[in-house]
C-alpha cells in the first residue's frame, strides 16, 4: 500500500478560490446540533400528538429509523466517499467530499457535514422514505434517522479530539484511527462497527493486537 499523506497540522487547509465557497465547506461541530434538534423534536411532535401514533409504534418506527441510519452511514463512507477516482475532475470531487478530510484529519471545522451538505441530504432521504410510508411513520422514522445522524457527527468529531477512559468508546476510537493511520480502505463504520463486521470490511485481528 503507498504510504499515505497525513498532516498532523490542526489548520483549515483552503480548498476554494471562493471565499464564499470556503466558507461553506467549513463548520463549527456545535452547528448541526442547532439545526436537526429542532428538526427531530418536531417529526417527533407531528408523529405522536398531530398523527396520535402510540407510544410502542412510535419507539419502534424511531428505533428502525436509527438502524436504517447505521446502515446508511456504512454505505455512505464506503461506496459514495471512498469511491476511486478517475481523472483530475473526480479526484477534485473526491477530495472535497473526503479526501480532504483523511489528509488533515486534526482540521475540527471540517469534520461534521456542513449544512450546504447535510441539509440538501437530510431532505433527499426524508422524501425517500415518504414514497415507502405515511406521513407519520415516516415523521416517527425520521426523528430516529435523524438521531441516528447526529450522534454519527458529534462521534466523529469526538473521536478526533476526546481521550476517552470507557473501554467502548476507546475501542471506537481505535478502530476509527485504523481506518486513518493504517488501512482506509477497511473500517467505514464510525459510530458502529456493526456493518464492517457483517461486510468484511473490519480490521483483522492481528492488526488490533498491534496497536495495543
Amino acid at each position: 500500500m503507498p504510504k499515505l499523506f497525513i498532516s498532523n497540522s490542526t489548520e483549515s487547509t483552503r480548498m476554494f478560490k471562493s471565499d464564499l465557497l470556503e466558507a461553506l465547506s467549513k463548520v463549527h461541530y456545535s452547528v448541526p446540533l442547532f439545526i436537526f434538534i429542532p428538526v427531530i423534536l418536531f417529526f417527533t411532535w407531528q408523529s405522536l400528538f398531530e398523527g396520535q401514533v402510540g407510544g410502542l409504534a412510535f419507539l419502534s418506527y424511531y428505533a428502525g429509523g436509527l438502524f436504517i441510519w447505521t446502515f446508511t452511514e456504512y454505505f455512505l463512507h464506503r461506496f459514495v466517499f471512498h469511491f476511486t477516482p478517475k481523472g483530475k475532475l473526480m479526484e477534485r470531487i473526491h477530495f472535497i467530499f473526503h479526501g480532504v478530510h483523511h489528509d488533515y484529519p486534526n482540521d475540527a471545522k471540517r469534520l461534521v457535514m456542513p449544512p450546504s451538505v447535510s441539509i440538501p441530504l437530510a431532505t433527499a432521504f426524508y422524501l425517500l422514505f415518504t414514497v415507502f410510508m405515511t406521513k407519520y411513520v415516516v415523521a416517527a422514522f425520521f426523528a430516529g434517522f435523524i438521531t441516528g445522524y447526529l450522534f454519527y457527527d458529534m462521534t466523529h468529531y469526538a473521536l478526533h479530539h476526546a481521550n476517552f477512559k470507557a473501554g467502548f468508546w476507546k475501542k471506537l476510537k481505535k478502530h476509527h484511527m485504523l481506518h486513518h493511520y493504517a488501512e482506509p480502505d477497511k473500517g467505514y463504520g464510525v459510530s458502529s462497527e456493526l456493518w464492517d463486521k457483517l461486510f468484511n470490511s473490519d480490521f483483522s485481528e492481528r492488526k488490533h493486537v498491534e496497536t495495543k
